[in-house]
């Protein structure tokens, strides 16, 4: 069951979400999406998803340390990010780490959050494909209670800024 989206109600921000990973085209799909919401009003949700493999107790310890590691990591990208999203926009956008699989985390944190009315993915410009994250999602976009935008990765900024 989906939550009711209930971003463009009173009292209610729109807010475009999108997936800080460490591609390159992460940056487009960042650009895109504060540029956009400058422009309309809405906010802009970053989420940034630790993968953690399944811990073996006898290596607790050095499991904790590689998480507490991983959380610093995510801190530190999703600071760089929201200091491009706010130095291009005056934006500042809500930070969210969380652990798991990421398109379950996405969809968690959407059915979490009715103010997010959209997802925001790059495609990577690799002869290999759209990357990951975009082929994952392209197969499952069907289910998702909100529209998925898809950002050509050899966009600059310029192009960018012309759609936005």
């Amino acid at each position: 069951m989906s939550t009711k989206r209930r971003s463009y109600e009173a009292g209610h921000t729109p807010k475009w979400l999108v997936v800080i990973d460490d591609t390159p085209e992460c940056d487009r799909a960042l650009y895109f999406a504060a540029r956009r919401a400058a422009r309309v009003g809405a906010g802009v949700v970053m989420l940034r998803v630790i993968e953690i493999a399944d811990r073996n107790q006898q290596w607790l310890g050095v499991a904790d340390i590689m998480k507490a590691e991983a959380h610093e990591e995510a801190n530190t990208a999703l600071e760089r990010y929201a200091g491009r999203a706010n130095g291009m926009t005056g934006i500042t956008p809500e930070r969210v780490v969380r652990e798991g699989n990421t398109a379950d985390e996405i969809l968690g944190l959407i059915e979490e959050d009715e103010d997010i009315a959209i997802l925001v993915l790059a495609a990577g410009t690799a002869k290999e494909g759209p990357g990951p994250l975009v082929t994952s999602v392209a197969g499952t976009a069907g289910d998702y209670p909100i529209p998925v935008a898809i950002v050509p990765g050899h966009l600059t900024d310029e192009e960018l800024d012309a759609m936005t």
